[in-house]
């Protein structure tokens, strides 16, 4: 084999294998900010999400705190507070 054509392959593997390395590097690192970019979204939908679900679950405490104190409570006194609300 020539020597000058050694050198030709040798130069042109080289540079072959940087721009393949390259386009995979560039290739995997845009791949990683997609998918970077999607999972900061995400957890920005779900924290609006937990917020309002925290305000749901708080009404429905006090609901419920309503509805235990009328099933617990002598029905004279229900009564009674149910002719203030008329009254008022």
């Amino acid at each position: 084999m020539d020597e000058n054509l050694a050198i030709f392959l040798i130069i042109t593997i080289a540079i072959g294998s940087a721009v393949i390395l390259i386009t995979l590097t560039t290739w995997i690192r845009a791949r990683y900010r997609a998918v970077g970019n999607e999972s900061a979204g995400t957890v920005r939908t779900l924290v609006d999400e937990n917020e309002t679900l925290r305000g749901q679950v708080g009404r429905l405490e006090e609901r419920l705190a309503v509805l235990e104190r009328i099933a617990t409570d002598p029905a004279e006194r229900t009564a009674r507070e149910i002719e203030l609300l008329r009254q008022a």
